[in-house]
């Protein structure tokens, strides 16, 4: 081979060199950006994020988990709008934007509302469509059709219908969707009924012990609600859900409120995942219980 030919071999071999190493580096600021995001800190994760040269669909997809994370969801929804068109077949980036929609409609004017939860309800809806065994996408676009008026496409029916897949899908997810549709009627004992049958199916879950406890604070059964979450410390007593609800509990009966701040107060310095409740709720509630 000629000099010139060496030289170009060398040209070329430098070239995928160099490409390799910034795929690599590019992959590892990834994984960090995802670890903070892990760790619910947003704003470590956006900074590694946004200085990516190179922005696929994954980076936009978690710029706008982070920012959906720090609350600032009209951010987050123009970076999933960016990962979806990138990616048009993913449900998870469909889901997340139509989270992102659905808290600006709820953050948002009269004026906006509606065409913002309409653009949530067609993201949930894709999503759904998509991948129809994402039990996430199911339950969002359950508790859209549920609690949506009929001119934003909700309705009762439609919930039901989703509701039958999802018990398909998730023994305990169905229970869970069967007690928010007897909610929704106010058929109380009903509700009670199916939450109680979630329990007994995986009774070494929280969750619907805390669902429980919520739905008797709602009607006023304090003393029921303290024994569901009871029930709850004792398979978990360590977790931020059950922090967050005790406290939330304490705040919405008027009572032992001094424990509610230090639970609060636990609850931020705890190590959160991304399904914990957000930060800002938290801080809300503690500003809330100081004031009074």
């Amino acid at each position: 081979m000629n000099r010139l030919g060496e030289r170009v071999k060398r040209l070329i071999l430098m070239t995928l060199g160099l490409a390799c190493a910034a795929a690599a580096a590019g992959g590892s600021d990834l994984d960090r950006a995802r670890k903070s995001y892990n760790l619910t800190d947003f704003d470590q994760s956006l900074k590694i994020l946004q200085a990516l040269p190179n922005k696929n669909a994954e980076v936009y997809e978690f710029i706008g988990r982070s920012y959906f994370g720090l609350g600032e969801f009209k951010k987050a929804s123009d970076a999933l709008e960016k990962a979806v068109a990138l990616e048009p077949d993913d449900a998870v980036r469909h889901l997340w934007l139509g989270r992102a929609y659905g808290r600006r409609a709820e953050t948002s004017s009269m004026l906006t509302a509606p065409g913002l939860a309409s653009k949530a309800r067609q993201s949930f809806e894709r999503a759904a469509q998509l991948d129809p065994n994402n039990l996430e996408a199911q339950s969002d676009l359950f508790e859209y059709y549920l609690e949506a008026p009929g001119f934003l496409g909700g309705g009762y029916d439609k919930a039901a219908t989703v509701a039958e897949h999802i018990s398909k899908l998730n023994a305990v997810e169905g229970y869970w969707a069967q007690a928010k549709l007897a909610e929704k009627h106010k058929e109380y004992s009903k509700a009670e009924a199916q939450l109680r049958r979630a329990i007994e199916a995986a009774p070494q879950q929280i969750g619907r012990l805390l669902d429980l406890a919520h739905l008797f604070t709602k009607q006023g059964r304090y003393h029921d609600a303290e024994v569901s979450l009871a029930k709850a410390s004792q398979i978990d007593p360590n977790s931020p859900k059950l922090m967050f609800a005790k406290a939330h509990f304490y705040i919405q009966s008027k009572q032992n409120l001094n424990e509610a701040k230090e639970l609060l107060k636990r609850y931020l310095a705890s190590t959160l995942s991304p399904d914990d409740p957000p930060r800002a709720e938290a801080e809300k509630l503690l500003k809330q219980v100081q004031g009074s």
